[in-house]
């Protein structure tokens, strides 16, 4: 692709891809900047480029923002987590306090499958990596783990 080739479908693209990252990350700033990393990046793979270049860039936009989510996702130490004395009528501190209960009553391994993955944010090959089990088997664990919290939560058991 030459370079008036590609500035004609770069203006094509751009709306599409801003509104892609939009939906994404949800600022703007954010968006513009990884719309314009990513229209820099198909820059300099011009010459290899051939038309249409919107279903690359639509690519290249969703892994820039899940790059993006990825590398600021909030983590939250469980440590520092009151969820011992939940402030009376806060219904979600309430519910996860009650969650909490339920899972710490949990078999050994669903528990720390379940707090790795969703507390500590792993995936399922670090996982399978610090228990030394198989991916598949973490994901049957995992499962399980999960419709037992989910049983006991909606009967109402802490236990």
């Amino acid at each position: 692709m030459t370079a008036d080739e590609f500035k004609a479908e770069a203006a094509k693209i751009r709306n599409a891809a801003m509104a892609s990252a939009m939906r994404y990350v949800g600022n703007t700033d954010v968006a513009e900047d990884i719309v314009q990393d990513t229209m820099l990046k198909m820059w300099s793979m011009c010459p290899a480029l051939k038309k249409p270049a919107g279903p690359l860039a639509t690519v290249l936009i969703r892994n820039a923002c899940i790059d993006h989510l990825r590398r600021h996702r909030q983590h939250c130490s469980i440590e520092n987590m009151c969820i011992e004395e939940p402030v009376q009528g806060d219904a979600d501190t309430v519910r996860m306090a009650r969650m909490m209960e339920i899972v710490d009553r949990l078999p050994d391994t669903q528990q720390v499958i379940l707090r790795l993955r969703h507390m500590q944010g792993m995936e399922m090959r670090e996982i399978a990596d610090i228990t030394g089990m198989s991916e598949v088997n973490i994901r049957k664990v995992l499962s399980r783990a999960r419709q037992a919290v989910r049983d006991k939560f909606m009967k109402g058991d802490k236990g």
